[in-house]
């Protein structure tokens, strides 16, 4: 789990693609804090983390508190998105070869979920 967590943190900094494809796992799930349904399969996992590393990627996010038990960490998160704080965790599951298998979102408060929401929708479209 450790070079899992030690490799997400990687792609965090340089965004690389090809290191994000290798991370996911191919039966991953991702759980977006706006969408009702998981969204199951290392292509759409790959679909959302890309969007939000669009949505996000303005200098701006930081991850400011990680907690870590066994295969899961909780990632707390701070950014800003036109002129709103945004606040927010990562919760990651790892399978025994450090790949994402399950990646939940959540974020807060309520403007900061519509504004996410809002640009999250416009990365998707150019997909």
């Amino acid at each position: 789990m450790q070079l899992g967590l030690a490799a997400w943190h990687r792609y965090m900094l340089d965004s690389d693609p090809a290191l994000l494809e290798e991370l996911i796992a191919p039966d991953a799930v991702f759980h977006s804090p706006v969408v009702h349904t998981p969204q199951e399969g290392r292509e759409k996992v790959l679909m959302y983390l890309t969007a939000a590393a669009g949505v996000f990627g303005n200098g701006t996010f930081a991850y400011v508190r990680e907690l870590v038990d066994g295969p899961e960490a909780c990632l707390e998160f701070t950014a800003e998105i036109d002129g709103i704080k945004v606040n927010g965790i990562d919760l990651i599951r790892f399978d025994l070869e450090g790949r994402i298998i399950d990646f939940k979102v959540m974020v807060r408060p309520l403007k900061a979920i519509n504004a996410v929401w809002q640009k999250m929708a416009e990365q998707l479209e150019n997909t």
